[in-house]
């Protein structure tokens, strides 16, 4: 995040429009209290919702709930 002075924004505006629109953010100040942030308009990509995001990547048996068989070792 960069910040810079309006006087000095207004001077370099096209630059600063180029850096938010590279996903930059600016913080325009004036008498060193923020006043504008400048951000792409942009829409970010958000990321796919969690519900059924592993669909036919799991796999349950349809034996998962049996009691486990456990095998004696004979001596």
């Amino acid at each position: 995040m960069e910040t810079i002075d309006i006087n000095q924004g207004v001077l370099q505006i096209n630059k600063l429009l180029e850096m938010a629109a590279e996903g930059k953010e600016i913080i325009i100040t004036k008498n060193h209290q923020p006043m504008v942030k400048l951000i792409s308009a942009k829409i970010q990509t958000k990321r796919p919702p969690l519900f059924g995001s592993d669909r036919d990547g799991v796999f349950i048996s349809d034996d998962f709930d049996e009691p486990k068989r456990i095998y004696s070792n004979p001596k």
